[in-house]
């Protein structure tokens, strides 16, 4: 019981960590290197200030579910639903709206995954 208390906490810390890291990136820039901006979804990213801040929010939240120890499928889905969203980026263009629309759903997706991650974690300890 003392270890799963433990483990919990471990836990929430990290998630709590990560939400001060994504409220520190967002006040910054986006999560890539705007010197290296190459394609038109980057280079729209770089010079909006509301779509910095959805990267880097969604950044820091990517870091703490990457974190998070998942079933082998579980974590392969992860990967692949990293890669669909640049793929949906990528498609978006310099459409700020689309961009901004598929960042918050990316964020509430993770945020969700996060929680759910979360549960089963805690549940299995």
């Amino acid at each position: 019981m003392k270890n799963r208390f433990r483990n919990t906490m471990r836990v929430l810390s990290l998630l709590i960590a990560l939400s001060c890291l994504g409220a520190v990136s967002s006040a910054n820039a986006a999560s890539f290197d705007c010197a290296k901006a190459t394609s038109s979804d980057e280079k729209a990213i770089c010079s909006n200030a509301n779509l910095s801040s959805l990267d880097s929010e969604m950044a820091g939240l990517w870091y703490g579910y990457k974190a998070m120890p998942l079933l082998m499928g579980a974590s392969g889905n992860r990967q692949d639903e990293a890669q669909a969203f640049l793929k949906s980026r990528a498609a978006c263009g310099s459409d700020t709206a689309c961009l901004t629309s598929l960042y918050n759903d990316r964020i509430s997706t993770l945020q969700k995954n996060i929680d759910w991650a979360v549960k089963n974690y805690c549940n299995a300890q």
